[in-house]
């Protein structure tokens, strides 16, 4: 049975009659009397007491504990949790004089204050124009603990401006190749999850667990999902979602291998490359591992009876469903999206009864590589 922490009205009036018990002659007490407020600072201070012990109580498993004593817990299986990340592009491009030098360290604003500096010198060619490749500055995390590293994602054909004028040099300059990559900090529940995965999953040399946990400790990867073979004997398919990215939280890159791989395959790039470097040097030997993005199958909802939902209703519908899809992707081939899970989903919204669903009209089904994404919900 588990313990009950009394109140501090409790507490009070337990110390207050314990006062009068223990003395001989005492009356009532008095609002503002000595052995009243006694009484009351003694509660005060039990009731401190018993909230320290709550809190001593919380961090000694790690399913409740917080902050450093979670970081704790986790360390003993060698989970940490992800730092920030710094979006970067490969190619930025300024205009100005040829021969003009923009150099490395400069730094770029962009219209909301977010701040880029260069990775390498930028020279204006005989064409007037210059590339380099910057990196966002992550804000100061003793300030931030959000990290701000997904901020610096940006799309291609975002406008940076000159943080100080450089000689030669236009003021305005632009992303050629979108900023991608940056993270926040990992969120402590979603640290958590990881590291009870890790408790009640312990390293086997290369399981599905192992490569679904290396998948996960790579920052700004929120989801993962392991196939066996999936390109013949020997492979390992390991697809990855960054639910937090500006790209309807597919990874941004190309399909393939770690550049480390030394066998003749298609090397990944982007999102799938860092993962597919993190993973290769903890893999199998002699395993061939694939880091591949998911293909979005599209699943479009045709409803009648609800002419006159209002736009909360129809929002609520909506969320239902993307949930829905959310818990039920799983691109090995095996995902099942069920009709009756759509009903349940659908009539769990306040205001939908007498709804009809007109399509879909069976289950869905998913090739290998598919996971479902909601597409338009039409109300007819």
């Amino acid at each position: 049975m588990p313990f009950k922490r009394a109140t501090l009205s409790e507490l009070r009036d337990q110390n207050r009659a314990f006062m009068q018990s223990e003395l001989e002659a005492v009356g009532q007490l008095l609002r503002f009397s000595n052995l009243k407020v006694l009484a009351d600072m003694d509660a005060g201070m039990a009731h401190l007491h018993y909230a320290y012990l709550d809190y001593i109580a919380k961090q000694s498993t790690p399913f409740n504990a917080t902050d450093e004593n979670l970081a704790g817990w986790m360390a003993m299986k060698s989970v940490y949790r992800k730092p920030a990340s710094a979006a970067q592009s490969t190619s930025v491009q300024a205009k100005g004089t040829v021969g003009a030098i923009l150099p490395i360290g400069t730094v770029l604003n962009r219209s909301d204050g977010y701040q880029y500096t260069t990775d390498t010198e930028l020279i204006i060619t005989s064409t007037g124009y210059g590339t380099a490749s910057v990196t966002a500055i992550l804000p100061d995390i003793s300030d931030d603990v959000t990290g701000g590293g997904a901020s610096g994602n940006a799309d291609a054909g975002t406008i940076l401006t000159l943080d100080s004028n450089s000689p030669g040099i236009e003021n305005q300059v632009t992303l050629l190749v979108a900023a991608t990559g940056g993270a926040d900090i990992e969120d402590e529940e979603d640290f958590r999850s990881r590291g009870l995965l890790a408790f009640q999953n312990p390293p086997q040399g290369g399981s599905d667990t192992d490569y679904q946990s290396w998948a996960l400790a790579v920052s700004g990867v929120t989801r993962a999902w392991v196939k066996r073979r999936l390109n013949g004997a020997g492979t390992v398919g390991v697809y990855i979602m960054c639910d937090n990215n500006s790209n309807g939280g597919f990874p941004e890159g190309t399909d393939g291998v770690s550049q480390i791989e030394d066998w003749g395959a298609v090397k990944a790039t982007g999102d799938q490359l860092t993962v597919a470097d993190y993973i290769y040097p903890r893999q199998t030997d002699t395993a061939i591992v694939f880091v591949c993005s998911p293909i979005q199958k599209t699943i479009n909802l045709v409803i009648a009876g609800l002419n006159d939902a209002d736009s909360t209703t129809v929002a609520a519908i909506k969320t239902a469903l993307t949930n829905l899809f959310f818990d039920t992707a799983q691109p090995d081939g095996t995902g099942v999206v069920y009709l009756s899970d759509i009903n349940l989903a659908i009539s769990s919204v306040s205001g939908t009864t007498g709804y009809i669903l007109n399509s879909p009209s069976e289950n869905i089904t998913f090739d290998v590589g598919e996971i479902p994404v909601l597409g338009t919900v039409s109300f007819v």
